[in-house]
């Protein structure tokens, strides 16, 4: 590894840390161009063990020193380790570093294709125009936790890679095939493939998540929509059933990402039984 100490933001190999956005990042224009940023020793750890390449690194010069720094740059190759005291990197990200504080520029992997995510899947998500990056963040965690096989995500929903969700998922979309694809489409190849599709909305006809007609289900494609207004008109009227988490009185709704978790979690213990 190459140790590199650093005294400003200001050089071309750095940039990628202090100065590009997330849009910059993803060079829509040259995809196989296109980077992201890890960050902390879990989720660089977990990129790398799932093979993703290093461009460099940022790293505090205190956690360099430990067997766990070490550790993680060890197997990384010769690329550039930048790193310098704490009172320099505090001036240059401008907050209080974390006593494990390291950032890795990785490159991006090809996007895959549906059929890619679909083939041998029993459960699946299907994200349409969800566009905070800490909500996809964390359903691709729980989908990790709660053996979800693959997502898709709509053309509308935000990047997975985005710096905020790769940090909420906590390295879980290393981990699970995704692809980009759009939703209403997507449905009819999910029926052909005997996915059963359940939306999650709040509508009169949905039927609580804990009715026992879920539980004879063998593939599921979990639809999950934005934010604000939920699964649009024309998703809904292809759904095979809707579903909706009974709530207390005075409360219609939960944050999508709760909202998946527990989704998930229903699924997955009925199907397992």
């Amino acid at each position: 590894m190459q140790i590199i100490e650093i005294t400003d933001t200001f050089s071309k190999e750095t940039e990628a840390y202090f100065h590009l956005t997330d849009a910059q990042m993803r060079s829509r224009q040259e995809p196989e161009k296109g980077i992201f940023i890890a960050e902390g020793p879990k989720v660089v750890g977990t990129a790398l063990a799932e093979g993703f390449n290093p461009l460099s690194f940022l790293i505090r010069r205190k956690f360099l020193e430990t067997e766990q720094g070490l550790e993680l740059l060890r197997n990384a190759g010769n690329v550039p380790v930048f790193t310098a005291e704490d009172d320099v990197l505090a001036a240059l990200t401008g907050f209080r570093l974390q006593r494990s504080w390291i950032l890795s520029a990785m490159h991006r992997r090809p996007e895959l294709k549906q059929e890619n995510v679909l083939d041998k899947a029993q459960r699946i998500a299907v994200l349409e125009g969800i566009t905070e990056p800490s909500n996809v963040g964390s359903i691709f965690r729980s989908a990790a936790a709660l053996n979800v096989d693959g997502i898709l995500l709509s053309p509308n929903c935000c990047d997975p890679y985005h710096r905020r969700s790769v940090r909420v998922c906590m390295g879980a979309i290393f981990r699970i095939p995704w692809a980009r694809t759009d939703s209403l489409l997507a449905v009819p190849e999910l029926k052909a493939r005997k996915f059963s599709c359940i939306g999650l909305a709040l509508k009169p006809e949905s039927i609580p998540l804990d009715d026992p007609s879920f539980s004879d289900l063998d593939r599921t494609a979990l639809f999950l929509g934005t934010e604000d207004t939920g699964l649009c008109p024309e998703t809904i009227a292809r759904m095979d059933r809707l579903a909706v988490i009974p709530m207390a009185e005075g409360i219609d709704s939960l944050n999508v990402g709760c909202a998946a978790a527990i989704a998930f979690w229903r699924f997955r213990k009925r199907n397992k039984e």
